[in-house]
């Protein structure tokens, strides 16, 4: 008996064999959605961690556009021996620019550095706050990415190939380890700022099901729209509903076969549950003043409290098992007025991002939670000057061969400086680190080897770091 045949029964007829029908559908969902809840994945199959974790969950702060490395993380002094001068042909040829040519001027940075920590870790003091965990951080100075413009960067970075239509990270890591959380998405995305070049690429499940992909969230009033129910439908009701389009569903899946009816019916279940459990995650009532005072919660500034609120909505979420959070905050593109918009930023940011280390490791959550901040490259010595006639107007261009991130927990060094670049920071000159091996670092905290974490598609097995990658094992602890 299938979905058509028993739509076309009388009334009497359809209710008693839908009812008898749809009880193995829905009994088939229920089974199903407990054992995705204890580590299997749809299709029966068992997942489980290659071998023993030092992460558990996932804290991406993704800065979008390309934070400035010398204005924040790689100090050099040489920039101001070639200030205002262009340099030699030989040192730029191989160059990727977006914007400026190569015989833009060198623009030295305006920005103090100065030790940090026990560890003794440069920083900039536009990262005061930054500068008080600097011993939880682990510094890589020496990244490269192969895209110089942002939508490829990001999907490099994200997906593991400027080709869209792969798996995102956080992706990767739903269908390794499933989630722990039972009422929220095991994958959740916070946004701040103006909005990413890549956008939903940048956590879309690609190919895998759509089960697997973010979940974005808001940072006030309901996390997701419509998730309360309208007036007249209490959750009896809802729960009626949610039984009958689940079986309805479960019966047009057997008939036609698409995996994608399945997500939708986790959907459905899903967004029940979230409509007991979002409310309390969004009430910051049983935190502390103090805590609310650490992350700038309460700030006039418009970008700063949305950003400190999505800082303590991430600790709140991997608390409640949530596996991987992707904070995106746009944008630091900054080719104009950098020495203006940069210190703004970090005024908006290092405060929220240090306390988020601070709560994580109070907690006892930073041993088991890997925290990630970067963008998708970082920005040229030289100066882009998109109008002369204004002094404050200069920036700095794309820069994907030489540029920083950090990392933090989960399984990290902390108060470790990992590789070096050149004196202007053309190039790598020490321990470079590909994005496809900080994917692969990334996912061997979490239990996983990256060549065998993989995901069949169109006849062959696809995985997070293409045909590249391997796990920097210095930047372990």
């Amino acid at each position: 008996m299938n979905f058509t045949d028993i739509m076309r029964r009388s009334p009497q007829a359809n209710r008693r064999e839908f009812l008898r029908t749809a009880a193995n559908g829905v009994g088939a969902w229920a089974l199903s959605d407990l054992l995705t809840s204890d580590g299997f994945a749809a299709g029966g199959q068992v997942l489980a961690p290659h071998f023993a974790p030092t992460a558990k969950n996932v804290i991406y702060l993704f800065m979008e556009g390309g934070p400035s490395q010398y204005e924040l993380f790689d100090p050099k002094p040489a920039l101001q021996k070639y200030d205002g001068m262009s340099l030699p042909p030989e040192m730029t040829r191989d160059m990727k620019l977006a914007f400026i040519k190569p015989s833009a001027k060198v623009m030295a940075s305006q920005f103090k550095f100065s030790p940090q920590g026990q560890s003794g870790m440069e920083l900039s003091e536009l990262a005061p706050y930054l500068g008080e965990v600097a011993d939880d951080i682990c510094l890589i100075r020496s990244m490269q990415t192969d895209a110089f413009n942002h939508h490829p960067g990001q999907l490099l970075l994200f997906t593991g190939s400027i080709v869209p239509g792969r798996p995102t990270m956080g992706s990767w890591a739903l269908y390794g380890l499933g989630s722990e959380s039972e009422n929220l998405p095991g994958f959740v995305v916070l946004t701040s700022g103006k909005g990413t070049s890549g956008g939903t690429s940048n956590f879309s499940s690609g190919f895998m099901p759509s089960l697997y992909q973010g979940t974005p969230f808001r940072s006030k009033g309901d996390p997701i729209l419509y998730l309360t129910n309208p007036d007249g439908i209490d959750r009896a009701a809802q729960r009626q509903t949610i039984d009958f389009v689940g079986a309805m569903n479960r019966l047009h899946e057997e008939q036609v076969g698409d995996s994608e009816i399945d997500s939708r019916i986790a959907a459905y279940e899903l967004a029940f549950r979230m409509q007991m459990e979002a409310p309390d995650l969004m009430d910051f009532s049983d935190e502390s003043p103090e805590t609310l005072e650490m992350y700038g919660i309460e700030s006039e500034n418009e970008h700063r409290r949305q950003y400190a609120t999505n800082c303590l909505l991430a600790r709140r979420m991997v608390q409640r098992g949530v596996r991987f959070v992707l904070m995106m905050d746009a944008s630091w593109d900054d080719h104009t007025y950098l020495n203006d918009r940069l210190p703004k930023r970090m005024e908006e940011t290092d405060q929220p991002t240090a306390a988020l280390l601070k709560d994580l490791k109070r907690l006892g959550l930073l041993d088991e939670t890997l925290v990630v901040w970067g963008g998708e490259f970082g920005r040229t010595p030289m100066v882009e000057i998109r109008k002369p006639e204004e002094a404050a107007n200069a920036g700095r261009d794309h820069h994907p061969s030489a540029f920083s991130m950090w990392m933090a927990g989960g399984g990290v060094k902390g108060g470790y400086v990992h590789g070096e670049t050149d004196e202007l920071c053309l190039t790598v000159a020490k321990d470079p680190v590909h994005v496809h091996d900080l994917q692969a670092t990334m996912l061997h905290c979490l239990g996983f080897d990256h060549e065998r974490l993989t995901y069949p598609f169109m006849g062959r097995n696809f995985r997070l770091t293409d045909v590249h990658g391997k796990v920097v094992r210095d930047l372990l602890s």
